[in-house]
């Protein structure tokens, strides 16, 4: 279900499970379901719930590898486990899970499930890097559009970690009447000494900074799951990548509400989205943007 058709909840009780994997998917399945159960008993009001990118396996793009396309036999039991998880701890949870759409086209996905364990929507990844450890363009078909999934908390804006980088998706999610950018994601440092601890730091300053910037540019919140712990390179060809956890939670306008760490845990916050419509009323961004000028913006190089 897309557009404005949710029903508009006023708070938003949000916790994200930042979490590592546990060397094998089943575990990793049965892990987030604890941690969820913790959640849910820490915080009774608890209403949304946010996973890593890719949650239930290894991050296999550290290389290129065609064998690792057999993941995608599980997405129809992985939906199934999660609207199940869904609907008994009554969240809406939103899933980060990999889809195989036809013989070679295969797709990253957000999958949104409602609190009663009915499908709520899917987001496919937009964005897909092709960097060092992270081969995703090998594995990862981009999809065909951006547009909020409409659920009983409001209509989220979720798209999925190298689409932060990009003002442009989160302002055609606040277009399109979303009520909370969210972004799961699986962004982590080389396991070797090619990064100084600068650069190392100035990359995780660089991700917080950019999408606090969609907060304040659009006047709505931001939740950023992030994987966390080392995963070694099944190649061998390299030492791996240390996801960084880190993941955060930013009120309207910018306002950091919660921060995690570097190790596995629950980040919790409260979001009234009342902040944002109220924000929207001092800061009139809408109102003021020049979409008569905008045009270079549909060119590849404008010149």
């Amino acid at each position: 279900m897309r557009g404005r058709e949710s029903t508009q909840a006023r708070y938003l009780e949000v916790a994200i499970l930042q979490h590592a994997y546990q060397g094998d998917r089943l575990a990793t399945l049965r892990h987030g379901a604890r941690m969820l159960e913790e959640a849910k008993r820490a915080y009774p009001s608890l209403n949304l719930v946010v996973l890593p990118e890719l949650h239930p396996y290894a991050y296999f793009c550290q290389h290129e590898d065609s064998n690792y396309f057999t993941l995608a036999q599980h997405y129809p039991q992985d939906m199934e486990f999660y609207s199940h998880l869904a609907k008994e701890h009554r969240v809406v949870l939103v899933s980060s899970l990999f889809e195989k759409r036809m013989e070679g086209v295969f797709s990253n996905n957000a999958v949104v499930f409602e609190a009663d364990g009915t499908l709520a929507g899917v987001q496919r990844k937009m964005h897909i890097p092709d960097d060092p450890r992270f081969y995703e363009k090998f594995y990862f078909t981009p999809g065909d559009a951006f547009a909020p999934i409409a659920t009983s908390v409001g209509n989220l804006g979720v798209l999925v970690c190298w689409d932060q980088w990009y003002p442009e998706a989160a302002r055609i999610m606040a277009l399109k009447q979303a009520d909370v950018l969210i972004y799961p994601s699986a962004i982590g440092w080389f396991n070797d000494s090619s990064e100084s601890l600068q650069d190392k730091l100035l990359q995780r300053e660089a991700w917080r900074g950019v999408q606090r910037g969609h907060s304040i540019a659009n006047v709505m919140p931001v939740i950023t799951s992030n994987r966390v712990g080392l995963e070694l390179d099944p190649s061998g060809h390299t030492h791996g990548l240390v996801f960084f956890g880190s993941s955060f939670i930013y009120g309207a306008f910018g306002k950091e509400l919660a921060l995690g760490g570097e190790e596995e845990e629950i980040i919790h916050a409260r979001l009234d989205l009342e902040e944002s419509r109220a924000a929207r009323l001092v800061w009139p961004f809408f109102r003021d943007r020049r979409i008569e000028a905008y045009g270079d913006l549909l060119k590849r190089v404008a010149q």
